[in-house]
């Protein structure tokens, strides 16, 4: 969001790092990458650049906002 977009709505990137390096260490400690079960993210994020909307000349109901897990100033 810093580089200006308005809005965001992603898998939070972190707890996926994590994921895999548990894969990682499950690995080299002799577990079969093919019984591993492929798993789908689980937190998500929501972000409102309210810079982007100002230049936009863009109002953000005020319902949308308390909706936003981030909202950048």
């Amino acid at each position: 969001m810093e580089l200006g977009g308005l809005m965001s709505y992603g898998p939070d990137i972190l707890p996926l790092f994590v994921k895999a390096a548990q894969y990682v260490d499950r690995i080299l400690k002799g577990g079969n990458p093919a019984e591993m079960p492929v798993e789908q993210p689980t937190q998500f994020v929501f972000t409102i650049n309210l810079r982007t909307a100002k230049t936009l000349g863009i109002t953000i109901p005020e319902t949308v906002l308390l909706m936003a897990d981030k909202v950048h100033e």
